[in-house]
């Protein structure tokens, strides 16, 4: 599960991948159904999208910040639990589970010799307690056809251990086992490292006639979770937020090891399951939290409750697969502590271009569907990418593990020329809907509308040109003519007219004359000495052009003729 220990280093898995197919079909029928969205976001030419987001994991069952900040606010552990957790019951668990050991890679088993260390056969449960052989540093179970040997380390070699009443071998699998604590031998590097488990460590094949064996540590339930809480929250929160943990681990363990009752392992020691460190990750703090709440688990129609638990809800959890994990607002997840309530993310659309080559390069991406809680609709649950070769699909969750995002609870930031099209009003808007994805100009880009286009550029920001105005910036040559970009959108002007200021010109339009390009000292003249399109010349209805003489503009009631020899102005009235 995602862990509020983990969240504070770095991304993991959400639901336990054993539960799946347990849960998969309750899904069908549990689960709300999914809010639908339409919300499209355009990719910019640079390719760079920033993602915001909130929570962190699936946001099933208990926020574990949330239970922090809860308990931060005077809540009881049993208020905590009941709240994440509305219509579970409480009840007790006992007895052992049987926990696969990862760090284990080797076949054979061992560990440090100690006093009063007990092996035995598990075939027919005859042990044996071991002597405490002077030099002997470790001692192992290794596979062998059709059975086990116990061997012992002495002097830099390994040396068969003979089995008191003449047997050669264990006739199956075995185990080690002591009074308090075992210390196992995992593989580091080029050596062993020893890690400390309560309970006993077996090796047993994980399936019929394998030649291979796997390691498991069959131990109580609480000593179980005494490895489990602070490796999934901080051993230095609240005490009440620590033992909500201790209920809420103890019952997923306990839910797992009903689905598993006969299998070799029950529960793994990872992320895809619950983190367990053994004695090595137990803290005072946690323990008395496990101690406080001993036995203390939750049930639902008389069985362990599927306890899912996750970093963050970002204010709202997410609906589960069983009744007991409702979507609901969440008021205790966000407060100072919580540094994931929400999050922000800079990745590049290139990455879904590599994912995904049947959409060639991407347009855009749409969401179609979300939970329907929290801000932006909530939860990503399914995404069209549309692009310049076809269209393929994608669940949030797919999204999330492209980006290792932190949940699927997200949105992306519009590019400027969206942001500029919402504000104009969007697909109200005089400018219509998008017709294209942006693409590049010049230094800047560019995207069409169904009655329009808006030009971007890093120093001019987003500008809209429509119509007449559109046209003639075009035929002028755009951005890439010596008038630049638009530095404002489409602006009124006097009598009926319009107007676009350029980086280095104007354009100029009114109705039934059409638009037209004044730069220079022809427009200069014209807006200071004749009034502009107040002054008796009226408005421009040619662009300004070269004459031999110099430059000219013919207007609706003149014309001007810059003289580049003499610097002056011939001003013509009709």
């Amino acid at each position: 599960m995602t862990s509020a220990s983990t969240a504070l280093r770095r991304s993991r898995t959400g639901l336990a991948a054993l539960a799946a197919a347990v849960i998969a079909p309750l899904a069908l029928t549990l689960s709300a159904p999914a809010a639908q969205a339409d919300q499209t976001y355009y990719v910019p030419v640079s390719k760079a999208w920033t993602i915001s987001g909130r929570g962190y994991g699936h946001g099933h069952g208990m926020s574990q910040y949330g239970a922090q900040g809860a308990a931060l606010k005077g809540l009881s552990y049993d208020k905590i639990v009941d709240f994440y957790y509305p219509g579970t019951s409480w009840t007790k668990a006992k007895g052992q589970v049987r926990v696969l050991i990862s760090a284990d890679t080797t076949s054979d088993l061992q560990v440090r010799p100690r006093k009063g260390l007990t092996v035995r056969d598990l075939t027919d449960g005859a042990s044996w307690q071991l002597p405490d052989k002077a030099g002997v540093d470790r001692w192992r179970l290794t596979p062998v056809t059709r059975g086990t040997i116990v061997q012992f380390h002495k002097a830099d070699r390994w040396r068969s251990w003979q089995i008191p009443g003449g047997r050669a071998k264990f006739k199956g699998a075995g185990e080690f086992t002591a009074r308090g604590v075992v210390t196992l031998l995992v593989p580091s590097g080029a050596d062993v490292t020893g890690v400390r488990y309560r309970g006993s460590l077996r090796s047993v094949p994980p399936y019929p006639k394998a030649t291979v064996r796997d390691t498991v540590n069959v131990v109580s339930m609480d000593a179980y979770v005494r490895g489990v809480v602070p490796y999934e929250m901080p051993a230095s929160w609240q005490p009440a937020a620590l033992r909500a943990q201790a209920v809420a681990a103890r019952t997923y363990a306990a839910w797992l090891r009903a689905q598993n009752p006969h299998r070799y392992y029950q529960i793994c020691d990872t992320t895809a399951c619950q983190v367990y460190g053994g004695v090595a990750a137990e803290q005072t703090s946690s323990n008395a939290a496990v101690s406080a709440t001993r036995r203390q688990i939750l049930s639902y129609g008389g069985k362990p409750a599927f306890t899912q638990f996750s970093a963050s809800s970002g204010g709202w959890t997410a609906a589960g697969s069983v009744p007991y994990l409702p979507a609901e607002r969440d008021p205790y997840d966000k407060f100072p502590g919580n540094a994931v309530h929400r999050w922000s993310a800079d990745v590049s659309a290139s990455s879904l271009e590599a994912a995904h080559p049947e959409v060639g390069s991407l347009i855009e991406l749409r969401v179609t569907s979300r939970d329907g809680h929290g801000i932006w609709g909530g939860r990503v649950a399914q995404i069209v990418l549309e692009g310049t070769k076809g269209t393929a699909y994608m669940t949030g969750d797919d999204f999330r593990w492209q980006y290792d995002l932190r949940s699927t609870w997200f949105s992306i930031a519009p590019t400027p020329i969206i942001e500029r099209w919402r504000e104009l009003g969007g697909a109200k808007s005089a400018i219509g809907r998008p017709t294209t994805g942006e693409y590049a100009l010049d230094d800047g880009s560019a995207q069409n509308f169904s009655r329009g286009r808006i030009f971007w550029n890093a120093a001019t920001g987003a500008r809209e040109l429509m119509g007449p105005l559109l046209f003639t910036y075009r035929a002028y040559g755009g951005p890439s003519s010596h008038v630049g970009w638009p530095e404002t959108g489409i602006l009124k002007a006097p009598r009926k007219g319009h107007k676009v200021r350029l980086q280095r010109g104007y354009l100029y339009s009114k109705p039934g004359l059409g638009a037209h390009v004044m730069f220079g000292r022809v427009l200069h003249y014209w807006a200071t000495d004749e009034g502009g399109p107040d002054g008796s010349l009226g408005y421009p209805t040619s662009n300004v052009r070269t004459v031999r003489a110099g430059q000219r503009v013919d207007f609706q009631h003149g014309r001007i003729t810059w003289v580049s020899s003499t610097g002056q102005f011939r001003v013509v009235k009709k």
